[in-house]
């Protein structure tokens, strides 16, 4: 045993030179075919977890992955800049940044003490070396300063405008409000790119503040990081804009004044308070003057609120041109919500469900004395007319 037999009778070693080589050790067939099949359910089950996190899902459906590039699961809040562009690591390069409900609701046009930029910790975390699982995930793609800036105004619209916006695939926008050019511009540039999603060639960045519009400072701040900056601000009738701004207010302080009071500041002479930002923030006229001291009139387009509601396709029709993008977003995307009383999202961006805004737009607006509203539209109408001129549009709220 262990020998070769040569003719003659002698018997070789079996690891002698030139003894023929022993057969490999090969598994029984039974259990090769078991081996295969379980290869094959581990590569099934890699791809479901990839494609689960280009959906955007990772955070929920596979957090281990984030483990694999060294950080914690996702706070239940993404407001710290540094989470947020640690999730914005984990987005396919097709897509953007998703919001909760909760997090949509929590901007300028809602709760105001409540956005990315109002965080004690500060700063946003520079990109950490990732994994070749992250790096998959992440793609290609650059963080850029944004090229448009939808710089108003609160209450007219903008959270409709960006999620309408954020359909197109050309479209990459921050969900949270940055508030950089009017809260955190001591952080730096470099502070506020981190904020950004990564963008492909061809793709533009996208943010917006509603109340950089009002914000003395704002125009030079933008004008200084780019003069080319393209501006979209969303109007709205300022007596519909105030009182819905009012009724903001009083569904968080329901013991506020009422709104007749805090309009005048003497009842009886019928004096307008312009220093309530309710009133302030409607005169147009008078904040655009600022920006046309750092920007060209057709460097800006004006978006009607009212025709957001009425005629949402032809308004992103307009939005579309003037960033030069393909006209994609259509009467295909909308349909009417008759119990909120605006356009909603058939399928939403990254969804295949019907998308409408938070449970916090379309709120009933209190009555208000008809002998105010009166008086509150002869206060606007000089500052509305001037406006129109300004524009070179009637938005016809007189």
């Amino acid at each position: 045993m262990g020998q070769l037999r040569l003719s003659g009778g002698a018997r070789l070693p079996p690891d002698a030179p030139g003894a023929p080589a022993s057969p490999p050790l090969l598994p029984p067939p039974g259990r090769r075919r078991l081996l295969a099949l379980l290869l094959f359910a581990m590569l099934a089950l890699w791809l479901c977890v990839l494609y689960s996190c280009a959906a955007g899902a990772c955070a929920s459906a596979a957090p281990g992955l984030l483990l694999l590039r060294g950080s914690a699961p996702p706070a239940r809040r993404a407001h710290n800049p540094a989470t947020l562009s640690k999730l914005l690591l984990l987005r396919a390069p097709g897509s953007k940044v998703q919001l909760s409900p909760e997090q949509e609701n929590n901007d300028e046009d809602d709760d105001e003490d409540d956005d990315v930029g109002n965080n004690s910790n500060g700063g946003a975390a520079a990109d950490s070396p990732l994994s070749p699982i992250s790096s998959f995930l992440n793609g290609s793609g650059t963080k850029r300063l944004p090229q448009a800036v939808i710089i108003g105004v609160k209450k007219g619209g903008t959270r409709a405008l960006l999620e309408f916006l954020r359909v197109h695939p050309d479209v990459r926008a921050v969900g949270a409000e940055p508030h950089f050019f009017d809260r955190n511009y001591e952080r730096g540039l470099t502070w506020y790119r981190e904020l950004m999603p990564r963008t492909l060639d061809g793709q533009i960045t996208m943010e917006k503040t509603p109340s950089y519009f009002v914000t003395k400072e704002a125009p030079a701040r933008i004008s200084a990081m780019s003069k080319g900056t393209k501006l979209i601000v969303v109007v709205r009738d300022p007596v519909t804009r105030a009182i819905s701004d009012y009724t903001q207010t009083l569904s968080k302080k329901p013991d506020i004044p009422t709104f007749e009071s805090l309009t005048f500041k003497n009842r009886t002479t019928g004096l307008i308070d312009t220093s309530w930002s309710a009133i302030q923030i409607g005169i147009y006229a008078k904040h655009l003057e600022n920006w046309l001291l750092y920007f060209p009139i057709g460097q800006i387009l004006f978006v009607s609120g009212e025709r957001l509601i009425s005629d949402p396709a032809g308004e992103l029709g307009r939005v579309q041109d003037f960033l030069g993008l393909k006209r994609i977003i259509t009467d295909k995307h909308f349909y009417f919500n008759k119990t909120k009383g605006f356009p909603c999202l058939k399928k939403a961006e990254g969804s295949s469900k019907p998308h409408c805004l938070g449970k916090t737009k379309g709120r009933t607006h209190p009555n208000i004395d008809q002998e105010v509203v009166q008086r509150l539209r002869e206060f606007y109408r000089p500052f509305n007319m001037k406006f129109y001129q300004m524009t070179g549009h009637d938005f016809g709220w007189d």
